[in-house]
């Protein structure tokens, strides 16, 4: 039996941006990053329309709470398929709407052709590392580079 907040979710593909979705996406961009400014509508706009993105936005109801990004890309391997960006509104976590949301991203992986999904997650994010772990996710061992570009 479904519990009747599962009834009333629904995580969909974005292609195009409201004004209202804008500002839901503007609202839970902090909870995700303190450092990376709430995303415009334009560039919203260009990240539901790019060919390698798609943006998913879950909702309850009306109401729009958490978000994801999945990036596909062909290198010389294979498609490469990447989780970003997953975030949930608080008020909503631990209601299924992280697992909605990353379950819709595989599927549409799979979907373009990729073998396999690869996303991080920092060590200090326990809820949603148990998350994809349960949701068959394994820990790679690898090093993550970042070069800070300004």
């Amino acid at each position: 039996m479904s519990s009747p907040v599962a009834a009333e979710l629904e995580v969909a593909a974005v292609r195009e941006v409201s004004e209202e979705l804008a500002g839901a996406l503007s609202r839970l961009v902090p909870q995700l990053s303190s450092s990376a400014p709430p995303p415009s509508r334009a560039k919203l706009t260009g990240i539901a329309t790019a060919d390698a993105t798609t943006l998913f936005v879950a909702r309850l109801g009306r109401e729009v709470v958490g978000m994801l990004t999945l990036v596909t890309f062909e290198i010389p391997t294979g498609l490469n398929a990447l989780i970003e960006d997953v975030v949930v509104d608080e008020a909503a976590r631990g209601s299924g709407v992280g697992a909605a949301l990353v379950s819709a991203a595989i599927a549409e992986a799979g979907r373009r052709g990729a073998r396999h999904v690869d996303l991080t997650s920092r060590p200090s994010r326990q809820a949603a590392n148990r998350l994809y772990q349960k949701m068959g996710f394994n820990k790679r061992e690898t090093n993550v580079y970042r070069h800070d570009l300004g």
